[in-house]
């Protein structure tokens, strides 16, 4: 398989790409985002554009793909739900759209969150926004769509979070992430146990649309 993948520099991405690369059975990856992903590998290509909006130009490099897994995203806090909606679900849309077109056997995964309100009308802003984002994507012509939804995520394999208070949460928790997870197995996934879970996913499809984390941590790890 031949994959893109947006925000392979934040959390997830970086986990996600360590597990890509890591697959025999992926022959290339194409990192999209606004910054390198700060390594080498034969199977990684980049692209870099200061403007992820304006992708229209290198659509003869986004050709040729069997999936997407798109994990760029952002913090809610300090937002305006009109900045937020921006950089959440006018990214999302404007990239899987062109990909929709480019590339109509493909499967797009999407990197949602717990709590997610598919009904677009609760209390929460980001949590309508991040639903409006899943239906939107979900109504693309592509092969196959699939909204994961992670509750709480362990970095794994020195992957390290971009913000700093991020970063200060998970090293003031690192002992006590395995009684964590062995009480509430269901609830916690790893950047590995997501990254594993997308490319089973990729090659055989999901059970349903929406993958909550129970959902996730139960998908074959191969």
């Amino acid at each position: 398989m031949n994959i893109i993948l947006f925000g392979a520099t934040g959390m997830v991405g970086q986990g996600v790409l360590r597990e890509c690369l890591l697959d025999p059975g992926i022959e290339q990856v194409l990192s999209v985002g606004r910054s390198a992903a700060g390594q080498q590998h034969p199977k990684l290509r980049e692209l870099v554009r200061a403007d992820l909006f304006d992708l229209a130009p290198c659509g003869n490099q986004l050709q040729g793909y069997d999936a997407c897994f798109f994990c760029l995203g952002t913090s809610s806090v300090g937002m305006t739900e009109a900045a937020y909606r921006r950089v959440t679900y006018d990214l999302t849309l404007t990239a899987a759209r062109m990909l929709a077109q480019l590339n109509p056997a493909m499967t797009f995964i999407y990197v949602s969150g717990a709590g997610t309100d598919s009904s677009e009308r609760g209390r929460s802003m980001w949590a309508r926004v991040k639903g409006a984002t899943e239906n939107a994507l979900l109504r693309l012509p592509f092969k196959a769509a699939c909204m994961f939804r992670p509750g709480a995520i362990v970095p794994l394999h020195g992957v390290r979070s971009k913000t700093r208070i991020y970063r200060i949460v998970y090293a003031l928790m690192r002992p006590f992430w395995r009684p964590l997870r062995a009480a509430f197995p269901q609830a916690i996934t790893t950047t590995e146990q997501l990254g594993r879970a997308m490319l089973g996913v990729a090659r055989a499809g999901a059970p349903k649309a929406i993958l909550e984390s129970a959902d996730i941590n139960a998908l074959p790890q191969k």
